[in-house]
């Protein structure tokens, strides 16, 4: 059995060690709630502009954001995950869901990678890394999805790539995140709901004409896809980090309770020992 100058040291380790899970899972929690209104106020308007293509664009758009290539050569895939670990399964599952993914890649890829730890993944792994970018913050803002998406637009209309995918997880609730991919460039056409079924009997007047509203419409739609799938995956990490610091902080209460009662046990057999050798002492005298 330990001694109990051991078993104190140990309780006063993991005691620090439970200040610091407790105080990340109330930053985790502060950062989840901005994340989370964030997302909730960008899905309806994704969703709206989403009407707004499936009602402009027609099948024989041939709008280069629409147009799908006849010949699929090269694909990349922006894979967005986290700087810092702590984070439960939530990068373990992005990874695992990225290597299904490019097992079954036919063609050639690159990726473009959002977060170290995807970055050291890839290069454990020996994928393809074109584009890396570090140190996104806790917090993306909507500059910082443009410059994104303007880089996959150039590289798609640059003839660079034949398909380009968002790799990233959803955010559904503070324990349950699910990876995603879709469909970036060249643009799905919304498919026809029970919700926007009454669009298709709208007659609507395009001015100047429905081009040139697809010419403002789609990069901007390409941005709102790029800034959604950034805070779906920070809300996704701040949620895995908070239930997993509570979870930390949970298991060192028990572990505190265990040596605890440990610490007791010392101290009543060395108080057990030390009565016995009084007695044993006294016996002797006698």
């Amino acid at each position: 059995m330990a001694s109990a100058r051991d078993i104190k040291r140990r309780i006063k380790s993991v005691k620090s060690t439970q200040q610091i899970t407790k105080a990340m899972k109330m930053v985790s929690a502060s950062k989840l709630r901005k994340s989370q209104s964030t997302v909730q106020s960008i899905r309806p308007f994704a969703h709206k502009i989403e009407d707004v293509i499936l009602s402009v664009s027609s099948a024989e758009s041939e709008h280069a954001f629409l147009r799908n290539r006849d010949k699929v050569t090269r694909v990349c895939y922006l894979v967005i995950g986290s700087d810092r670990g702590l984070c439960g399964g939530f990068n373990s599952n992005l990874h695992r869901f990225l290597d299904h993914i490019l097992a079954a890649e036919t063609h050639d890829y690159d990726i473009a990678v959002i977060g170290r730890k995807v970055k050291d993944h890839c290069a454990r792994m020996g994928y393809p890394v074109s584009f890396n970018y570090t140190c996104i913050g806790d917090n993306p803002g909507f500059y910082q999805a443009q410059e994104l998406a303007r880089i996959m637009r150039t590289a798609f209309e640059r003839g660079d790539y034949d398909e380009i995918y968002v790799v990233y997880s959803e955010f559904k609730s503070a324990m349950s995140q699910t990876p995603r991919v879709k469909r970036l460039l060249p643009v799905q056409r919304p498919e026809r709901t029970e919700e926007n079924s009454q669009l298709k009997d709208i007659d609507y007047i395009f001015e100047p004409d429905r081009n040139q509203i697809l010419d403002t419409i789609l990069p901007q739609y390409i941005d709102i896809m790029v800034y959604s799938s950034l805070q779906e995956a920070k809300a996704s990490e701040h949620g895995a980090r908070m239930t997993t610091m509570s979870s930390a902080t949970d298991n060192a209460s028990d572990m505190i309770s265990k040596l605890t009662l440990s610490l007791n046990r010392a101290r009543q057999a060395a108080i057990t020992t030390e009565i016995s050798e009084i007695v044993g002492g006294a016996a002797a005298l006698s």
